[in-house]
């Protein structure tokens, strides 16, 4: 499905408050082409190209087996038609607005709609800031805990790996790539203009060869740290990622709550929920203790690529409201995008990011068919997709599945659909008729993720005589060595599409056999791609 004709608009998106009415109607560019605006690199299309780099399109691909929601998600047809209906209303409003007020008040209305998708309908305490990705959320976070002029800060991050390698640079205050979310050209790894300097601590989530920390052994690196900051006199910014990549939890909740406790008023939390495989008991837990949340729609929501929000609970805004952020964050963010009443956006512009705005509705879209299944029967449908996978990587020799401890969130939380796994990361390897297995590489893992996703008339897909089904694992996570190469883990992952589609749509035993096949398609497209050297 494409869009329609009523669906095209001008050439250029219009940031400037001045422009006469008159213009207005020619002012908004075609949906396809805003979904992949109003974000950095990542969400342009690959020169040449109808994809991201994460393989995605800015329209529907029904032929491509999506099980990669830890990554990115091609939007679904439902989703780009809800999209296309507000991008429809906006060229209307357009015709009598300025483009600063049209989204204005259409982030307002956005911003009710996620409250009342999240169930905080009774929480107005809750403030919401909008931003283009998970990443410009944790520069906004790190900005926010770091711009208290009576204290230095120091930043306690989860290994980047497990996040994302633009996160740690984030949350220090420097610009994680070369193009900001408004299309400001910035350099890479330098400061934000204005900003002040923090330290930023990573924790490793995994050992050299892959195998997750042990818990009490995070816990343990992250408090002595914290403690050391604070007898510094200085502030905390701590990480608690929920899930990573590959997904893991860390540190755990009670070890975040006792050192929060321990300092009152020093010690700020933020929650990295960007894959967003939370319960709403869950995520109303980590607000009821004050922890800041980052969620993104793009994820296990599988909206498209690029729409971020981050959840400020009451007391928190309180502690957080008056801060003075530095002028270099209005490359990435609009005063629109904070609620009423925050000291930032006085320094911010009033460009509207329609992008974003069009992305949320997608992701809304599938939000709202998600959260209307009955939580019992997303529970049963995770269980089986769990079980089905989970033995398919264990007993066949072609893969390793990658240990993943169960989410924990005692004493804060428990018992939901997301105390079950979603995410399976893997290792795969070549079988010959003998018997001997020889693992794929990093750079052989990384070839075949493409390849996986690649046209079905790609020559590469077809010159070996395989099947020509094209599937979207979540993409390779380095995690390690093995005998001194490096090796990397793709990713199967349920999602809240395939739920709705598995519980509303009654397919369940259709989707998990559509997941069967893409480890299927995996394992049988391994011996097409070369390795740097054996195993």
């Amino acid at each position: 499905m494409r869009a329609d004709p009523d669906i095209a608009g001008g050439s250029a998106i219009l940031g400037i408050d001045s422009v006469p009415a008159a213009m207005h109607p020619a002012a908004l560019p075609a949906l396809d082409r805003l979904l992949t605006e109003g974000g950095d690199a990542r969400i342009a299309l690959s020169p040449g190209a109808t994809t991201n780099q994460y393989g995605c399109r800015p329209f529907p691909d029904p032929g491509l087996l999506g099980f990669g929601s830890s990554t990115a998600s091609v939007i679904s047809e439902g989703a780009y038609a809800a999209a296309a209906r507000l991008h429809r209303r906006l060229q209307a409003e357009l015709a009598s607005a300025s483009p600063a007020s049209v989204y204005s008040t259409e982030i307002v209305r956005l911003r009710t709609a996620l409250r009342r998708s999240c169930g905080l309908g009774k929480r107005s305490g809750v403030d919401i800031v909008f931003a283009a990705s998970g990443t410009d959320l944790h520069l906004i976070a790190g900005r926010l805990a770091g711009s208290d002029p009576t204290a230095a800060a120091t930043v306690i991050l989860m290994d980047a790996r497990e996040t994302g390698r633009g996160v740690p640079p984030a949350l220090a205050g420097c610009h994680f790539g070369n193009r900001a979310a408004l299309g400001t050209a910035v350099s890479q790894g330098e400061a934000l203009y204005g900003a002040l300097p923090v330290d930023s601590i990573p924790v490793a989530l995994r050992s050299a060869d892959g195998a997750a920390r042990p818990a009490a052994e995070i816990d343990a690196e992250v408090e002595k740290v914290a403690r050391n900051a604070l007898a510094a006199g200085k502030r905390v910014l701590l990480t608690l990622i929920d899930v990573s990549k590959t997904g893991l939890l860390a540190p755990s909740p009670a070890c975040v709550r006792a050192l929060q406790c321990a300092a009152p008023g020093r010690v700020e939390v933020l929650v990295d929920a960007c894959q967003w495989r939370l319960a709403p008991a869950t995520l109303h837990a980590y607000l009821d203790n004050g922890f800041l949340v980052a969620l993104t729609g793009s994820k296990f929501i599988t909206g498209p690529t690029f729409s971020g929000a981050l959840l400020v609970p009451p007391a928190a805004a309180r502690r957080l409201r008056d801060r003075t952020l530095p002028e270099g964050l209005s490359a990435y963010s609009s005063a629109a995008d904070w609620p009423a009443g925050w000291h930032a956006a006085a320094r911010l512009s009033q460009r509207p990011n329609f992008g974003l705005l069009l992305r949320w509705e997608a992701a809304l879209h599938e939000l709202n068919a998600f959260r209307a299944l009955p939580e019992a029967a997303v529970a049963a449908f995770l269980r089986r997709f769990a079980e089905a996978v989970g033995a398919r990587l264990a007993n066949d020799p072609r893969f390793e599945p990658l240990p993943v401890p169960l989410p924990d969130r005692r004493p804060l939380a428990g018992g939901g659909w997301d105390a079950l796994p979603t995410i399976f990361p893997f290792l795969l390897y070549r079988c010959n008729a003998g018997g001997q297995r020889r693992l794929l590489d990093r750079d052989a893992t990384q070839a075949l993720y493409r390849l996986l996703a690649d046209d079905a008339e790609n020559p590469a897909s077809n010159g070996a005589g395989l099947a020509t089904v094209r599937c979207q694992l979540g993409q390779p996570v380095h995690c390690g060595e093995r005998n001194g190469v490096a090796i990397s883990a793709l990713r199967i992952c349920a999602s809240a599409r395939l739920a709705v589609e598995a519980i509303a749509g009654g397919r369940q035993q259709e989707v998990i056999q559509r997941a069967l096949a893409v480890l299927d398609t995996a394992a049988e497209r391994a011996v097409t791609v070369p390795l740097s050297r054996p195993y």
